[in-house]
């Protein structure tokens, strides 16, 4: 078996108008901020501890405990539903939790309310005032400040330039694409310079070109100005182009914290390797150490904790697959081919066992292999890319 690549109103702080994807890593115009203050990448910006909430009968968070360090940019990455934004809603004050507590740069914030948190925020809708032109809408949190006009000028002009929009001043927001809108409210939210920079899918509502290139933008503004930075996502390939970390969440709870290869190579759980990138699933019996029976035959894997003659999964990824047109001591036969650009992805019957597995073939390689419906061929499932979970574990 395999799995398939898987891709509100409320009150906004002080100094905000509302809540209002491998890498790319080229930025084109990121030239007039300043040197940012550079931080210790271990000093905990906020601490999260044993926080649930509930609602009614229903636990949407349940004991989440997380460290988020200064200057981090970290993806909250999980199906819809697994409490993802209701996390990041508890931090800005906008959710309260039942239980818990929530420590920023030493402070107790649990109970403070969302106008005395040091937070921006960006939501998927923008928010942005309709009839306030984009001056206006950025410099709206630092009039509620009553910051002096000379600095709102000059603060204002500064963000611009940072999201390369010097010239669209007086324009309105229904004069902007979506990428502009969102850039608008980018600048808005760091207008007042905050501490924590808080982002719920943001880029979720544009087309799929112009969200790659914002979230290249979005990366490297953030690591220009080294604020610490949230971002909600259930999209997978957002969080392993952008994130230092990824916090990988499910049915309320955190599955996995790590950084984006660490998730990907090194999945702590069938959940986590199921959701993140495209995955095979061989139903085997579990033996001793670092080994496994797919069917009758002994396959090498990772160390694993299950015990023997247990029903488990071998995880594998398709481009870990590697096929020879040589026969081994396992063998399939080709039942589909897809050309996907650079590679070709092989769906392939095993001969031994009535299973299927998914290989992928780099394009330079499937000309040597000469493939085509119904030729059979070895399969190699390399030791070291073989991971062992409990039988169904991926479906959770």
């Amino acid at each position: 078996m395999v799995k398939p690549n898987n891709k509100p109103r409320s009150v906004a702080p002080a100094g905000l108008p509302g809540l209002g994807e491998v890498m790319h890593t080229t930025m084109t115009s990121l030239l007039a901020a300043d040197t940012p203050t550079v931080m210790t990448p271990t000093t905990p910006h906020l601490t999260i501890e044993a926080v649930t909430k509930r609602f009614g009968s229903f636990t949407a968070l349940d004991g989440i405990s997380l460290t988020i360090n200064e200057g981090e940019f970290v993806c909250f990455l999980g199906p819809s539903g697994c409490g993802k934004t209701t996390l990041l809603r508890t931090i800005a004050g906008l959710t309260q939790q039942t239980t818990g507590t929530l420590i920023q740069r030493d402070k107790d914030i649990s109970t403070l309310p969302t106008q005395a948190r040091d937070f921006g925020i960006v939501f998927q809708s923008y928010a942005l005032f309709p009839n306030l032109t984009v001056f206006n809408n950025v410099a709206y949190g630092l009039r509620n400040r009553r910051v002096e006009r000379s600095r709102i000028q000059a603060r204002v002009g500064e963000l611009l330039a940072l999201v390369n929009l010097t010239g669209s001043e007086n324009k309105y927001p229904a004069a902007l694409s979506g990428g502009q809108q969102q850039r608008v409210a980018l600048a808005r939210a760091l207008a007042t310079e905050p501490g924590l920079l808080l982002l719920d899918e943001p880029l979720s509502a544009l087309d799929a070109r112009v969200r790659g290139h914002l979230r290249s933008q979005i990366k490297a503004l953030q690591a220009r100005l080294g604020v610490t930075t949230i971002m909600v996502t259930h999209d997978q390939e957002e969080a392993l182009t952008m994130a230092d970390r990824i916090v990988v969440m499910n049915h309320g709870v955190i599955e996995q914290v790590g950084t984006p290869a660490e998730i990907y190579h090194q999945p702590a759980s069938a959940f986590v390797a199921s959701f993140i990138g495209s995955m095979n699933f061989l139903e085997v019996t579990a033996q001793g150490d670092n080994q496994a029976l797919l069917g009758t035959m002994p396959c090498a894997c990772l160390s694993h904790t299950l015990k023997v003659g247990q029903a488990a999964q071998l995880a594998i990824r398709p481009e870990a697959v590697a096929l020879s047109r040589q026969a081994g001591a396992l063998n399939g036969e080709v039942i589909g081919i897809e050309f996907l650009g650079p590679f070709q992805r092989v769906t392939l019957r095993l001969t031994d066992v009535d299973q299927t597995l998914i290989a992928d073939v780099p394009s330079r390689d499937s000309t040597d292999l000469n493939l085509y419906q119904g030729q059979v061929l070895g399969i190699h499932l390399p030791a070291e890319a073989a991971r062992l979970y409990p039988a169904g574990s991926s479906q959770q």
